[in-house]
């Protein structure tokens, strides 16, 4: 592939609802550049971007791909994001490294959430963005409904470029509504119509609010649209970029990415309305001098770069993909990480294509390549020369929320599981592995259970290692809310020196729940030897790991050691730990034990519409309603106490009761008592598992 300079590069993301149309268009525009000789289709899992083994057995992509196309002498750097809410990471990865958007809409189906949800994202990074609808062919197909309906939502910044022309019910050309001409397909030519009678109104329309946009570009402009003056076609190509660019208008345009009709406009549009990186910002901090660093995709100016995406596979090996933010990066350069303070040669350079990794020279700034084996950098990564150390800031990553507990079907892969579920976590950042020792138990965060399912089948098919997924233990704690005294006397004859050790013990409450137990001594008389104190505290410290109620960590107990005795010969260390053990297991129990579980805070943030279904179904959880705050978009914020064994399966409930339009984020806050059926079914469980295991625990 050549070598493109800043402002003949694009990087555009393909974003909407799942399912939208966005791997098609991606392959269409493949199609129409010349890369691939014939389309490949999502059902037949043979697309450029969908590569994955676990995209072409679902159906559907899970990993944002980068497909870069050439066309009319410029770099359209195409990333194709998934659309589905689990794998909302690879698409806020993707937006971070992208300068415009196209959001497609599936002209049947119409406004979907993740159409909604791609807009936000937009909004949020203040991206340029065309809505392109898709599916024209298909009967029942609207324009004109998306084009209304995306108005009601968004405003009159909606600009329709394009008009369907449409003749027994066929998609058969379109109007364009800048230069008002027409244009029919004949086979793979387009060839010039007139615009028929039925679109005349409807152009009328959609001219005069472009014409308006193009006014407002500056006053000599509005001063000749108000004196009644027509622009040239190349004014009003000229102040829409500028309008596109300063997302003052969203141009709205359609096809059939099936037939590729719509298509070759749609590039043509993205190579002369969308911002070349040179129209965009980006700044860092200079380490060196702490001041702030506008690299600006300025070639000129010192390297950097920062790392937007790692691919780990384990066919084709690490690939860092990085986004240029100045100067001109070229083969065999030495760059400086940042963040983990190591210099690496770069070797080679590479554009992705799909999974196809494709040599180049150099990468000028504004540009998206690879840099293979970088051994220690990770998404995020700040790239520059030691002599201008450069740091970016980070964009920000969903949290995931979603979890479960995972164990090795085969325990001697404990080892192998460790190593590929780092790399899956490498590569995707809403992955996370938490080890729950307490519990003994580890956890695998993802973003839904279907993102938790993709993982366990990659673990599987990639790294040939398989795990079990289970509900996870919930982390309660035992404490007591009474007294009790007991003594307890350990006592055995074995021949030769026997073992005896004998306290007399009180515990209590302890107002302190951060702490297992706080111990004091008030022994008088030497009843009790001092060197034993520590053999006394040391049977607390094991005994608080695994309470004696249902085998849960042991939180807020004041254990008192007033009196007991000791044998000159056979007392010993061992001896009065294990005499402290079974003191403490019966002044436990005897001292009105009770669970503890944690609470969460909870924030929901759904539309307005839902807030009593979510109100109720919090409820239901034993939460606590706190209250609602509202917040932009017509959403509310609702913010609860919930416990946490109550939210295991929150996730799926909540998109199914808000159409996938809820969200949701939490944290633990403290510890209150579980109630007693909870404690029941612990203590029962407890049980259960000592007589399963023969009595041992």
């Amino acid at each position: 592939m050549k070598v493109y300079t800043t402002d003949k590069i694009r990087n555009v993301v393909l974003l909407g609802h799942g399912g939208s149309g966005k791997t098609s268009l991606a392959e269409a525009f493949a199609y129409l550049s010349g890369i691939t000789s014939r389309m490949g289709k999502v059902s037949d899992g043979n697309t450029l971007s969908d590569y994955g083994k676990e995209e072409q057995k679902r159906k559907f992509s899970i990993n944002t791909s980068v497909i870069p196309v050439e066309w009319e002498g410029c770099k359209i750097n195409v990333l194709d994001a998934p659309g589905y809410f689990d794998f909302v990471g690879e698409a806020e990865e993707a937006v971070s490294a992208a300068g415009a958007a196209i959001i497609v809409v599936n002209g049947k189906s119409g406004i979907e959430v993740g159409t909604q949800r791609a807009w936000e994202l937009c909004e949020k990074y203040k991206l340029p963005r065309f809505v392109y609808v898709s599916n024209m062919d298909v009967d029942n197909a609207s324009f004109r409904q998306v084009v209304e309906d995306m108005t009601n939502l968004y405003g009159k910044k909606m600009a329709p470029f394009n008009l369907p022309i449409r003749e027994d019910e066929k998609f058969v050309g379109y109007v364009n509504v800048v230069s008002e001409t027409g244009h029919r397909w004949k086979g793979k030519e387009v060839v010039d119509c007139e615009v028929p009678e039925y679109n005349k109104a409807n152009l009328e329309l959609c001219r005069d609010t472009l014409m308006e946009a193009v006014a407002e570009t500056s006053e000599e402009m509005m001063e000749r649209y108000f004196g009644g003056e027509t622009f040239s076609e190349a004014e009003i190509r000229a102040a829409l970029r500028t309008n596109v660019c300063d997302c003052s208008i969203f141009p709205m345009t359609m096809g059939s990415n099936v037939l590729c009709q719509g298509v070759y406009t749609l590039l043509d549009d993205i190579v002369k309305y969308m911002p070349s990186p040179e129209n965009r910002k980006v700044a860092g901090v200079n380490m060196k001098t702490s001041e702030i660093y506008n690299a600006d995709y300025d070639f000129s100016k010192a390297k950097s770069a920062y790392i937007w995406k790692t691919i780990v596979d384990p066919f084709i090996g690490k690939y860092s993909l990085i986004k240029v933010n100045s100067g001109v990066l070229k083969t065999d350069d030495v760059i400086y990480n940042v963040d983990k303070d190591i210099e690496e040669k770069v070797g080679k350079l590479y554009v992705m294509q799909g999974n196809k990794p494709m040599e180049v020279p150099e990468l000028h700034a504004g540009d998206i390549g690879a840099l293979a084996k970088l051994t220690g950098a990770r998404t995020g990564n700040s790239l520059s020369t030691k002599a201008t150390p450069l740091k970016f800031g980070k964009f920000e990553i969903s949290t995931p929320y979603t979890y479960m507990r995972y164990k090795p079907k085969n325990k001697g892969d404990v080892d192998k599981i460790s190593q590929a579920l780092q790399k899956i976590t490498h590569e995707d950042l809403t992955v996370k592995v938490v080890n729950d020792a307490e519990n003994r138990q580890t956890l695998l965060y993802g973003m839904g259970d279907q993102h938790l399912d993709i993982i366990v089948s990659r673990l599987l098919n990639e790294y040939k290692v398989e795990v079990e997924l289970a509900q996870p233990k919930v982390a309660y704690k035992e404490t007591i809310r009474k007294q009790s005294d007991v003594e307890y006397k350990y006592k055995k004859q074995t021949g030769g020196h026997g073992q005896y050790g004998h306290v007399k013990m009180r515990f209590s409450p302890s107002e302190d729940l951060e702490t297992p137990y706080v111990f004091e001594q008030e022994v008088v008389g030497g009843a009790v030897p001092k060197n034993y104190y520590p053999a006394v505290e040391k049977g607390l410290q094991e005994s608080v790991i695994r309470g004696p109620l249902a085998a849960y960590p042991v939180v807020g107990v004041r254990a008192v050691l007033y009196d007991g005795s000791y044998h000159p010969v056979d007392s010993s260390e061992q001896a009065f730990k294990m005499a402290t053990v079974q003191a403490f297991k019966k002044g436990f129990l005897e001292a009105h034990p009770v669970l503890l579980e944690p609470i969460m805070s909870i924030k929901v943030t759904v539309p307005d519409a839902y807030t009593g279904d979510v109100m109720g179904d919090l409820n239901k959880r034993r939460g606590r309603v706190l209250g609602m705050n509202p917040t932009a978009g017509g959403k509310q914020v609702i913010e609860a106490e919930v416990p946490q064994s109550a939210l295991f399966g929150y996730c799926t409930d909540l998109r199914s009761m808000t159409g996938g339009r809820g969200d949701y984020a939490y944290e633990f806050i403290r510890y209150e008592q579980a109630p007693s059926d909870v404690q029941e079914k612990e203590v029962a469980a407890r049980a259960a598992s000592v007589s399963e295991n023969g009595g041992e625990d």
